[in-house]
């Protein structure tokens, strides 16, 4: 059976992934910072008919992804499958928003995904198999405003993304880049604390998701089945994706004008 290891798995998108490897008998180990959902976590995997773990994490501390490495070198032994689903969003405007709320996301999700690939990716290319999921967003390929730092942080793993597939390719390993886009989860929860006031628009997006959690999580599983790498699994997504790919111009007029409202309200209220 496969061996599984999904970060920030213990709710959400994350929980759901653990859950649908979990169906297939595999063994999935969770790492993520809530140590409070552990057996909860745990639990769920094993009903679901897999072999459950849970292990402390916090993916911008390089000793705390070093004791993970350790756990599953002892308990689990080499992985089939790394998915990073840890993430936290950001919102605010271009003038408003703080280097430190960049530096933050930036740190949690692409180098967080960065530290893994280096822990896991040695023992894969050794072994000449694996697959790596890189949970990134729609943002990351059809931007919006207020999401700067976000959008940028999930722009640079779809990039860091593709670069694995074509450098781990020669070694049999396979990447899929997960693009969903709002999912109704706790993922809105995150924002820091310095963005508050962006809580109640970030929270109204996240609801207007029409996509379930499961439902990414069975796109995800079937991607690494048939070894595909780019995944949209949003049927708008992907149709305003094709169309900045074949008309960028008239794209770009669209979405200027159907945000406009959005924007200007943003500054009147001094986003």
């Amino acid at each position: 059976m496969k061996k599984v290891l999904i970060t920030g798995g213990a709710s959400g998108l994350g929980l759901a992934m653990a859950k649908r490897w979990a169906s297939t008998g595999a063994t999935v180990c969770v790492a993520d910072r809530t140590e409070a959902l552990a057996q909860a976590t745990i639990n769920a995997i094993n009903e679901a008919g897999g072999q459950g773990h849970f292990v402390a994490c916090d993916v911008t501390d390089d000793e705390s992804l070093a004791a993970v490495k350790r756990y599953t070198d002892e308990h689990i032994g080499a992985l089939d499958v790394l998915i990073n689903s840890a993430g936290v969003p950001t919102a605010g405007s271009i003038e408003g928003e703080s280097l430190k709320a960049w530096q933050w996301v930036l740190d949690i999700n692409l180098l967080g995904c960065v530290r893994l690939a280096k822990l896991y990716v040695p023992d894969m290319r050794k072994n000449k198999t694996g697959h790596i999921v890189n949970v990134a967003s729609q943002a990351g390929i059809t931007s919006m405003p207020f999401m700067g730092s976000y959008n940028a942080s999930k722009a640079a793993l779809v990039a860091y993304s593709e670069t694995m597939k074509l450098e781990l390719s020669p070694f049999n390993i396979g990447v899929s880049v997960l693009c969903p886009a709002f999912v109704k989860t706790n993922l809105d929860k995150s924002l820091p604390e310095e963005q508050s006031d962006m809580q109640s628009v970030v929270t109204k997006l996240v609801e207007r998701g029409t996509v379930s959690a499961e439902e990414v999580a069975e796109a995800a599983f079937k991607a690494v089945q048939n070894n595909k790498f780019m995944v949209i699994t949003h049927a708008d997504g992907g149709r305003i994706y094709s169309l900045k790919r074949w008309l960028p111009n008239f794209y770009f007029w669209l979405m200027a004008k159907k945000s406009k409202p959005f924007t200007v309200k943003g500054y009147e209220n001094g986003a």
